[in-house]
């Protein structure tokens, strides 16, 4: 456990830093489930909105098990190897995206399009969301919508070789983003200004670049972990 802590950290920023892209990927998404909220029911919003966002995570922690399990078959592999450079490459990508310098990761995410339309008339079996479990569910759904920025992080956590830890990146996260969607979801126009500015983006595109450069395998690593 305590070699992965450096990782979880790493997986928990990730989330946060990505939180621009959150914005534009779900911050829409996130007002229409506050709007869903019935009018007797918005008192209750916050304990609703926290459960739109723990079944979301959970759906990461989910997705990174089951691909994980894939990680942890091809582990010693060269496949792993081929592996845990896509992944690098995704996070590079994502961190061009995040910058705003190329967008060419918004074609991964059409990947994704065929599963969410499966999954998006599920949607509306749970609206209006008048409970917790419903909004949990409803959350959960919502996981699986198409996102360059979780398909980059899952499939590098996924290479780690161990399902369970696969697992736990992902819900740290799915932790690194709960922070901007709440604040969204709950009109924190300070917060989200200031994720949308060109500096914080740019920051956020450039330490993500990094990461991925430091997740691509090479004598770099061993050189990086020495110190």
């Amino acid at each position: 456990m305590p070699e992965l802590a450096p990782l979880l950290v790493s997986a928990l920023i990730l989330g946060l830093l990505g939180g621009g892209h959150c914005l534009g990927m779900c911050g829409g998404l996130m007002g229409a489930l506050t709007l869903a909220i019935p009018p007797e029911r918005r008192g209750r919003r916050l304990q609703l909105l926290l459960a739109y966002n723990l079944g979301r995570i959970l759906s990461y922690s989910l997705a990174g098990l089951l691909l994980g399990l894939a990680g942890w078959a091809i582990a010693g592999s060269k496949a792993e190897v081929v592996m845990r450079t896509l992944a690098a490459l995704l996070l590079i990508a994502m961190g061009l995206y995040l910058a705003g310098w190329w967008s060419g990761l918004t074609r991964i995410e059409a990947l994704g399009r065929g599963l969410w339309r499966h999954i998006q008339p599920l949607t509306r079996r749970f609206m209006p969301v008048s409970s917790l479990p419903r909004a949990l569910v409803l959350g959960g759904l919502w996981g699986w919508l198409p996102c360059g920025l979780v398909y980059s992080t899952l499939l590098w956590a996924s290479s780690q070789g161990n399902a369970l830890d696969s697992a736990l990146l992902m819900l740290a996260f799915g932790l690194g983003t709960w922070p901007v969607l709440l604040a969204t979801g709950l009109a924190a126009e300070r917060v989200t200004a200031v994720l949308r500015k060109r500096g914080v983006r740019m920051a956020g595109g450039l330490l993500v670049i990094l990461f991925g450069i430091w997740t691509l395998p090479g004598p770099h690593q061993h050189w990086l972990m020495g110190h």
